[in-house]
């Protein structure tokens, strides 16, 4: 089947500790556990799309190594396209220090490995898969050169384009006008605006400015609320779950909205079966285990409006 998402795919292991808070600077608490789970923005977000229905490729570099061969195994299960993964031979792959803490928040510092060394070439290598598709998604975790060739082919080609900006960096003026869809969490949103914007609203405001097509910002148990030029605000309430942990709800939700989007939803309808996959990933342990199915995402929000 011809994929209708491909994904600009950031790969990591993540080594997951649960400690009760975070550490200050030069403190050892023990951990309550320990575990590696599969990780990486683009990898996380690629699995929630397959799960939420779409027909995925990555477009990825991993290492020759044990958690390069956990990331094919894992993307073989999930039905995800594999063609355009390069194994780089004698590079590690790329590896997440999670602490995921006893209020379900988490703090991650994230070594990219051989994601590192995704490049535009590895774009055009993909164009005959982009040319079919009808969504190109990245995040920050791959190089910005890579994700503009693939977001100039996917404008040229008549694909969608979707960014979740994580973690956040400044972004050069000639990729906003590429991106479709912007996807960051609040702190993000205001990091990208830099210092003129004093909120949420304001930093919207500006980057719609600078060319960004619309902006979807999550707001954790706040929900989301989409942004686009000359039109109020749409706020999106949260959804009262367990909460496990945070780890991977952005990535699904970036996810979600991609499967909606290729499927042809218009984005308001998308962004409300995103925010129920998000809220539904936070009741599993680690980024993949809570990620829902289509049917539990449909059942939730049928919950609310029942």
């Amino acid at each position: 089947m011809a994929a209708t998402v491909v994904c600009i795919a950031s790969w990591n292991a993540d080594l997951v500790s649960r400690i009760p808070r975070p550490l200050a600077r030069g403190e050892t608490l023990m951990a309550d556990s320990f575990e590696i789970s599969p990780g990486g923005k683009g990898s996380n977000a690629a699995v929630a799309a397959a799960r939420q229905g779409a027909a995925v490729a990555v477009v990825a570099r991993i290492g020759d190594d044990d958690f390069g061969r956990m990331a094919i195994e894992l993307w073989q299960a999930e039905g995800i396209d594999v063609r355009h993964v390069e194994r780089a031979a004698g590079e590690r792959s790329g590896v997440a220090q999670i602490h995921v803490f006893d209020d379900g928040d988490n703090a991650i510092a994230v070594f990219r490995g051989a994601s590192a060394g995704l490049g535009a070439a590895h774009a055009r290598a993909a164009a005959a898969t982009m040319a079919v598709c009808r969504v190109v998604m990245a995040s920050c975790e791959v190089p910005l050169g890579c994700t503009l060739q693939a977001f100039r082919q996917a404008r040229s080609l008549g694909a969608l384009t979707l960014l979740n900006p994580a973690p956040a960096m400044p972004l050069p003026d000639e990729l906003l006008p590429l991106v479709d869809v912007l996807t960051p969490n609040e702190g993000e949103l205001i990091a990208l605006a830099g210092p003129a914007a004093a909120s949420v609203d304001e930093a919207a405001a500006l980057l719609l400015a600078r060319g960004v097509g619309a902006i979807v910002v999550t707001l954790g148990g706040a929900g989301c609320r989409l942004y686009r030029r000359g039109e109020s605000p749409q706020q999106e309430p949260g959804h009262r779950v367990p909460v496990m942990d945070t780890i991977g709800a952005g990535d699904t939700f970036t996810g979600a909205l991609a499967a909606a989007l290729a499927r042809g939803e218009l984005l308001p309808s998308a962004m409300r079966l995103a925010n129920a996959a998000a809220a539904l990933s936070a009741s599993g342990r680690g980024a993949i285990d809570g990620m829902p199915r289509r049917h539990e995402s449909d059942a939730l929000l049928a919950r609310r409006t029942a």
